[in-house]
C-alpha cells in the first residue's frame, strides 16, 4: 500500500514540476508519503514547501515557478517580466511580484521577492500565463510590463522604464495601441506619450 501511495506522489511530482504537500491532500494522499519518497531519493526538496523531481533541469526562470507555485494569485512584474521578455540586459536578483493592495505578503526562504501592490484593472488586466516547469506562471505581457515600468519608475527608475519602451518600439514586441491602451490603465498616458512620440 506505501509503495503505491509513493509512486503516487512521484508521478504527481513529474506531472505538476513542482510539488507543495497541500498537493497530496487534494488527491487523498498522506503527507507522510512525500517524506518516505523523499529518503528513498525518488523526490527532493527544493525549497520550503516545494519538491521536484531529483535531477531537473533548472533554468534561469525557475525561481518564477517557485514563486507562483507558493503564490498562484501573484503575476510577475516589472523587471522580472521585463527579463522573461527579454527586454531589459538586467538579471534582477529578486522575483518582482504584484498581488493585490489587501493581499497577505508571501514569503519564501529560498527566493528573495519584491512586493508590489496594485489594485483593479492595473492588476487584472494583461496578465499571460506560461508554463515553466509544469507550473502555471502568470506574468504581465509586454504592453502592460512598459505601462508598469512608467507607473513605478520611482522605483526601478526612469530610465529602465524608457529602455524598456525603447526596446519594445524597436523590436515590434507590441503595437502602439497595445502601450497606449496599458498606459491608460496605468495612468501613464501624459508620463509616456511623450517618449513613444520620439521613438516612433
Amino acid at each position: 500500500m506505501s509503495s503505491t501511495k509513493i509512486i503516487q506522489v512521484v508521478n504527481l511530482a513529474r506531472r505538476q514540476g513542482l510539488l507543495r504537500p497541500r498537493d497530496l491532500e487534494a488527491k487523498g494522499i498522506a503527507r507522510q508519503y512525500l517524506v518516505l519518497a523523499m529518503r528513498q531519493g525518488l523526490i527532493e526538496r527544493l525549497a520550503r514547501g516545494l519538491y521536484h523531481m531529483p535531477g531537473v533541469i533548472t533554468s534561469e526562470h525557475q525561481s518564477l515557478s517557485q514563486v507562483c507555485k507558493k503564490t498562484p494569485a501573484g503575476v510577475v512584474c516589472l523587471l522580472s517580466a521585463l527579463r522573461f521578455h527579454d527586454l531589459t540586459t538586467q538579471n534582477p536578483f529578486e522575483v518582482w511580484l504584484a498581488i493585490d493592495q489587501k493581499a497577505n505578503s508571501p514569503r519564501m526562504d529560498t527566493v528573495a521577492l519584491r512586493i508590489i501592490r496594485f489594485s483593479g484593472a492595473a492588476l487584472t488586466q494583461g496578465v499571460e500565463t506560461h508554463k515553466i516547469h509544469g507550473v502555471p506562471v502568470r506574468v504581465y505581457g509586454i504592453a502592460k510590463t512598459v505601462a508598469d515600468c512608467f507607473k513605478c519608475r520611482n522605483k526601478i527608475g526612469l530610465n529602465v522604464a524608457i529602455e524598456a519602451l525603447r526596446d519594445c518600439v524597436q523590436q515590434r514586441k507590441a503595437s502602439v495601441d497595445e502601450l497606449v491602451h496599458y498606459a491608460r490603465i496605468c495612468r501613464v498616458e501624459r508620463v509616456m506619450s511623450p517618449y513613444l512620440e520620439v521613438m516612433l
